[in-house]
């Protein structure tokens, strides 16, 4: 898939290093303060290809990395930053073929993430409680994939009751109250999968935890956040950038095990990872 194609979308770079993101379509034009560009002179371009507005600009045009078109992209709903994605599909240990619920879907960011992961084996099935977040969602993930992919499910409406339905293997929510959905978590949840949250506040994580601990069905409870800093390197010059991704939101994982027998969680406080 070399060449550009109509309905995809396209990152413009200028030599300032400023990021254009478009979506191609026949007919239609790229106008910036430095002239414009026919997208019909990118469809058919090879990626990568170096082409020159009507004022003789040079523009590179490349296809989006995910995380580009996640941070480019319109959107309603705040999205998981492609450092905290990264760091959630990892953790949550999400990977080919296995069957992942989440809610809520936003602007779908994460979503895409994680229908990557699963493969064409797996499946995703997202919760978004509003409609006009859904739509958005939807078009956003199309405009990526080109069309909705088969392991997706986009539902709208409350999470309740989905984790007794599916099953899943790995359980991922960026909601405000996900400790509702722990109960349900640690009696439907696959044995040895993962419960993972995405918060942005403190007393958010106090609730969830304390909700994780309460049922002593989770073992390995950890949260963490990740902060990201570019490193500027113009030569023998070598600095840190003055600016940088701080704090986003914290990540929770926990694994869910058996409660019946002598198991950990029934005989006092479950061993964590975080050094409690």
């Amino acid at each position: 898939m070399a060449e550009f194609r109509a309905g995809e979308p396209c990152l413009l770079f200028d030599a300032k290093g400023r990021r254009y993101l478009i979506a191609l379509q026949p007919g239609a034009e790229f106008q910036y303060h430095q002239g414009v560009l026919r997208h019909d002179e990118i469809i058919g371009a090879e990626d990568g290809t170096v082409l020159r507005s009507s004022l003789g600009n040079a523009l590179v045009a490349l296809r989006p990395r995910l995380a580009d078109y996640a941070l480019k992209m319109g959107r309603r709903a705040t999205v998981v930053y492609p450092k905290d994605s990264g760091a959630i599909v990892t953790w949550a240990d999400v990977g080919p073929g296995m069957t992942v619920l989440e809610a809520g879907t936003g602007s779908g960011a994460l979503t895409m993430v994680l229908v990557r992961a699963v493969g064409s084996a797996g499946r995703v099935v997202s919760y978004e409680v509003r409609e006009d977040h859904a739509a958005v969602a939807r078009r956003r993930i199309e405009g990526f994939f080109g069309e909705i992919p088969a392991t997706l499910a986009l539902r709208i409406g409350e999470v309740a009751g989905a984790v007794a339905e599916i099953r899943p293997d790995r359980l991922v929510l960026d909601l405000p109250e996900p400790w509702h959905e722990v109960g349900p978590a640690a009696e439907h949840l696959a044995p040895g999968g993962v419960f993972c949250c995405y918060l942005p506040t403190v007393p958010q994580v106090q609730e969830v935890r304390r909700a994780l601990d309460g049922t002593r069905s989770f073992l390995d409870i950890m949260t963490f956040e990740i902060l990201m800093r570019e490193w500027a390197v113009e030569g023998r010059s070598v600095r840190p950038s003055h600016r940088m991704v701080g704090h986003t939101g914290f990540v929770t994982v926990a694994r869910r095990i058996r409660r019946e027998g002598s198991d950990l969680a029934s005989e006092g406080e479950p061993p964590r990872q975080d050094g409690a």
